[in-house]
């Protein structure tokens, strides 16, 4: 079983409602979830002009490979609904992979670790709730160091 780590977002209607039905999603089609962070609401990152988003982090131990991951998360979104419009639009459901064990891929429909985590308050919040001694692998610093340092000041509340 491999180690990654998930973003869960949703800003439109029962948001928590979404990232319920993604968390059993997952479960069903991807692997074990071994922790969940708390509920956090966030404002909105990249367009800000629409409504603040509930987002929780996930652990899942997983048997799949980066890519067969991510078209699975993929998959998921798409069963709740998820409609790609806009970039940084609103949304029911948006599942990113922030990291898969340390490793470090390069593909056309992924990058890992997720090219922005460290400019995002958002996800950096609920990852440091279940793992704060995590080490990113490019830029060798903790998760809990990389929220201490990172220059995004977008509110995120614990719920």
């Amino acid at each position: 079983m491999y180690s990654s780590f998930l973003l869960t977002g949703s800003n439109i209607g029962d948001r928590a409602a979404w990232l319920l039905q993604a968390q059993q999603w997952l479960e069903k089609d991807c692997g074990k979830i071994e922790k969940l962070s708390s509920l956090y609401e966030t404002a909105a990152w990249g367009k800000e002009d629409q409504a603040a988003f509930m987002n929780q982090a996930i652990w899942l131990k997983t048997q799949l490979d980066p890519r067969q991951l991510l078209q699975r998360m993929l998959d998921i979104e798409k069963k709740l609904g998820r409609v790609r419009q806009e970039k940084y639009g609103p949304r029911v459901i948006d599942i990113d992979l922030l990291f898969y064990e340390d490793r470090i891929l390069h593909y056309p429909e992924l990058r890992l670790p997720h090219p922005e985590v460290h400019n995002r308050r958002f996800a950096l919040t609920p990852l440091s709730e279940i793992a704060p001694d995590f080490i990113h692998p490019v830029l060798k610093k903790s998760i809990q160091q990389l929220l201490e340092e990172c220059s995004d000041t977008l509110p995120v509340h614990k719920i």
